[in-house]
């Protein structure tokens, strides 16, 4: 294989991301869908893939000969080496977890797991996040009239703590949210004095991911928290933010994006007093 080809996941997502904005529509589709869905990627056929993805098998072949491959199985190997690298990895770990288990009891061995899970994702936003995107950020919502928060299923608790903090901070907001169905019309009224911060993980709301999407064509900047530059929220942000979230045993911590949604509403607190803005 030649050198420059990667030979690992993470190379080769960082040179899909790097490359995204020049790979041709239906190329960074099936680009889109393989960071979104790496294990369906390593599992799937060439078929299934597809099918699921909405383009041509010939499709997987020039997205894989894209980035130097000769063909999709030897892109795919690169899918299938992560999952044994993070089975083995997990294995280890759960091994470790059931030992300490054994000997000091259960339940503390899956308190440990999610501490474990915490710990990584709080170390991995820490080292990613970009100062200048988190100034940017604070900066929009600081002068806004009113902050708009969206969000759906397991993003919905950071979109309720940042309402209830702003809220405290004494920071006009609304939590865009209705058992009646009338969401439409709360966001109706929002304008381009005010500012959105919109949160979803793959697999993305559709609700989130059409409010963000009105509000952006009202004029009204999106601030966004999501997890890939695929993200479709991430076409609609003037500012997002990338969180990878650790999982134990299936279950993804929500540490880091809550650790960056309370800097968010302190920051726009903190250049709200000190007279940056409104």
């Amino acid at each position: 294989m030649d050198e420059r080809v990667p030979r690992d996941f993470e190379t080769l997502r960082a040179t899909i991301l790097e490359r995204r904005q020049g790979l041709p529509k239906r190329i960074a589709q099936i680009a889109a869908y393989s960071l979104d869905n790496p294990d369906d990627i390593a599992f799937g056929t060439a078929a299934s893939i597809a099918a699921t993805a909405g383009v041509q098998p010939s499709t997987l072949v020039r997205f894989a000969q894209q980035f130097g491959f000769d063909g999709f199985t030897s892109l795919q190997s690169v899918f299938r080496e992560r999952l044994r690298e993070r089975n083995s990895s997990y294995d280890e770990r759960l091994l470790a977890l059931r030992t300490k288990a054994e000997r000091e009891g259960g339940h503390r061995a899956i308190f440990d797991g999610f501490v474990t899970a915490a710990t990584t994702s709080l170390e991995n936003l820490s080292r990613s996040v970009d100062e200048e995107h988190l100034e940017q950020a604070i900066a929009l919502l600081a002068k806004a009239d009113t902050v708009h928060v969206l969000a759906r299923r397991r993003s919905y608790p950071v979109a309720s703590y940042i309402a209830y903090a702003l809220g405290k901070l004494r920071i006009r907001n609304q939590l865009v949210e209705s058992a009646a169905g009338l969401t439409p019309e709360m966001i109706g009224f929002a304008t381009e004095r005010d500012a959105a911060i919109a949160i979803s993980f793959s697999p993305y709301s559709p609700s989130t991911v059409e409010e963000a999407r009105f509000l952006s064509e009202q004029g009204v900047p999106i601030i966004a928290i999501t997890d890939s530059s695929f993200s479709p929220l991430a076409q609609f942000a003037k500012v997002w933010f990338e969180v990878a979230e650790a999982d134990f045993s299936g279950f993804r911590s929500l540490s880091a994006t809550m650790a960056l949604a309370m800097s968010l509403a302190v920051g726009v607190a903190e250049k709200r007093r000190s007279g940056g803005e409104r």
